[in-house]
């Protein structure tokens, strides 16, 4: 065989390893384009009215990816974590929660999970709530745990950092409905109330942003007094010129909502079906009956009108109020004890069942 034939040959090879190399390849990129054109599909199973997706803090690629397939968000869990990978955001994706809508691809799941854009969890606070009332909101949102919500709420730096100079926020969380990223944490949240707080507080009560901490202290603890005594929202105002009135004579504050946080958020009992002479005598710096002023903080988080009616109580003479009306929730005012003992002959008596 001559030499000639030879490099014919072996030009022949190369060529065909060459030709082999290049099908190949081709066949691989046509492969991977079929597989992530297959995979940008949405997915068959999504719900037409859309789902969350909650990804938690320190979740795995590899674990979310499992759990997308197992809930029918992607079609191919190897598929997705190669593109994972091959993309570099392994190490991108974040925890939130996520709205998953029936037209969205496998690519467009990463590409929102690593970007972050989430649904934001939502924690609405009631007006008068206290701060263990707060803590379950914040963790039924997945914002925080309530012992985490708790120790923040009396974190030193933290009251510090917010110009608080009390030693827990009880009074300064606005009661409102506050929209925040998952597992966002407590800090997070206290600090938009309390700036909430001051906001609002601003326009109800202009004067209140030259008051000193102390003095605005006074006003929210008495707001808070307020906001667990009032249930018809025209009767705040009256109800904070009697207790204005009260502590303006040296007499003492003798609020009834004060004994109820004593035996329930301080006792830790149930809330009691009525207030016994014995409750009045407990030995405790929040039952204003027994120790004169206003109590030693907030009681609650007061909202709008419990705030407004301390900073603007109606002008009146009146000493007392009592409840003439359960179903109803109103009160009658009275200037005397005599007058507030014949009050007792207005009360309305519940229809019978």
């Amino acid at each position: 065989m001559n030499d000639s034939k030879v490099r014919t040959r072996g030009l022949k090879a190369v060529m065909a390893g060459f030709l082999f190399i290049a099908l190949t390849t081709l066949a691989l990129a046509l492969g991977s384009i079929t597989l992530a054109t297959w995979l940008d599909r949405p997915a068959d199973s999504i719900p037409l009215e859309g789902a969350t997706f909650t990804v938690r803090s320190g979740d795995s690629a590899y674990a979310i990816a499992r759990r997308l397939r197992e809930f029918g968000f992607i079609r191919s869990e190897p598929l997705f974590r190669v593109l994972l990978k091959a993309r570099g955001l392994e190490q991108s994706l974040k925890a939130g929660v996520y709205e998953i809508r029936p037209d969205m691809s496998g690519s467009g799941v990463m590409d929102m999970i690593a970007s972050g854009r989430q649904v934001l969890s939502r924690v609405s606070v009631p007006e008068g709530a206290g701060l263990d009332v707060v803590a379950a909101a914040a963790e039924r949102a997945g914002i925080a745990t309530a012992a985490n919500f708790m120790s923040a709420a009396v974190d030193t730096a933290l009251l510090t950092e917010l110009d608080i100079p009390e030693t827990s926020f009880e009074g300064y969380l606005f009661p409102e409905t506050y929209f925040l990223p998952f597992e966002a944490g407590a800090a997070a949240l206290i600090r938009m109330m309390v700036a909430t707080f001051r906001s609002r507080l601003a326009v109800l009560a202009p004067e209140s942003t030259a008051l000193s901490p102390e003095e605005l202290h006074r006003y929210v603890i008495l707001a808070s007094v307020v906001e667990r005594e009032y249930r018809v929202p025209e009767e705040a105002p009256l109800m904070a010129s009697v207790f204005w009135n009260r502590l303006r004579i040296g007499m003492a504050l003798q609020s009834c909502a004060t004994i109820v946080y004593v035996i329930t958020e301080r006792q830790g009992k149930p809330h009691p079906s009525r207030i016994y002479d014995r409750d009045l005598q407990i030995e405790d710096p929040f039952n204003t009956y027994r120790f004169p002023g206003l109590p030693p903080g907030p009681i609650s988080n007061p909202g709008p009108t419990a705030l407004q009616a301390a900073f603007r109580p109606t002008a009146s003479k009146y000493l007392y109020f009592r409840l003439v009306d359960e179903a109803s929730g109103r009160h009658y005012f009275s200037e005397t004890l005599d007058e507030h003992i014949k009050a007792a002959s207005l009360a309305v008596k519940p229809r019978s069942q």
